[in-house]
């Protein structure tokens, strides 16, 4: 028993740095920002207690509506078609075909590339007078479009190049999974005459399932937290705040008007937005795709 006890107590000391590290950096981190919410404080002077009042603000400010209106139409936007495109090009890849490395290569560097590279980038694509998107519209005497400085545009410009950014994730991710669904599966629908469409729903799609909801996931919570794009091509929210999401909003209120505590309450009505969302697909979408 005290050799038992003595290797119990052994594995705590292995886990103790890990341990202190979440504990210091991520746990005490969260409930100090909850607290500082509760005040008004811009890093400098004293800081005054408000109570609720920065929640009370928060919820009077049209602008924080506009923004989390932007955050849900690029949520709803962004991760189904990333979803429909990641999967219909990870099929492709599933084929036999030659140099298949090469493409999965070429569509998995846009991922690991800084995404402040790419914004610049997407800034020369989208520019209204020299941009490469208006030189080929102009090709089918299309009008060209100030993409970035339009209210209409802006948006689903930003959605258009941050799937093309994490496309190359979510195919792999499709890769496996499609990699992993038995080939005799396949063999044997084929022999009673299936096509490729009755094989996909019959098939792929319930075995793919699982994969679906974690990338449906991710996808949700990442689209949330959406601020890099937004803050390299259309500074300031866009034309009429029409690219103003939350991140953005709670980061202008930090660190160019010195709320802070404003800010976390921001965050964390953020927060438990994406925790809900989070919650409900654990709770409801996981069982259907179990019972699927």
């Amino acid at each position: 028993m005290a050799n038992k006890r003595n290797k119990d107590w052994g594995a705590y000391l292995y886990l103790m740095p890990v341990l202190v590290i979440l504990l210091a950096f991520h746990v005490l981190p969260i409930f100090y920002s909850l607290a500082v919410s509760f005040y008004e404080w811009d890093l400098i002077g004293q800081p005054e207690y408000v109570g609720t009042g920065n929640y009370s603000r928060l919820f009077d400010d049209p602008l924080f509506y506009k923004s989390l209106w932007n955050t849900i139409y690029y949520a709803a936007v962004s991760v189904p078609l990333s979803i429909f495109l990641s999967l219909i090009i990870a099929m492709l890849l599933n084929n036999p075909i030659s140099a298949i490395g090469l493409y999965r290569t070429v569509y998995f560097i846009p991922v690991i590339t800084s995404i402040n590279a790419v914004a610049i980038i997407w800034n020369f694509i989208y520019h209204p007078d020299f941009g490469l998107l208006n030189k080929i519209l102009d090709i089918f005497s299309i009008d060209p479009r100030a993409w970035l400085q339009d209210p209409t545009w802006a948006m689903p410009a930003i959605i258009f190049m941050s799937v093309w950014k994490g496309l190359g994730y979510n195919v792999i991710i499709f890769l496996t999974g499609l990699q992993n669904i038995p080939r005799h599966l396949y063999e044997a629908a084929r022999i009673d005459g299936a096509n490729r469409w009755h094989q996909f729903r019959h098939i792929t799609w319930p075995l793919l399932s699982p994969t679906t909801f974690f990338i449906f996931t991710i996808s949700t919570i990442g689209s949330f937290q959406v601020f890099s794009q937004v803050y390299m091509m259309t500074p300031r929210g866009g034309p009429l705040k029409s690219t103003m999401v939350v991140v953005y909003y709670l980061y202008r209120k930090a660190f160019e008007q010195f709320e802070f505590g404003y800010a976390l309450a921001a965050a964390f009505v953020l927060f438990m937005i994406i925790f809900a969302c989070t919650l409900f697909n654990k709770l409801y979408l996981e069982k259907k795709v179990h019972y699927s």
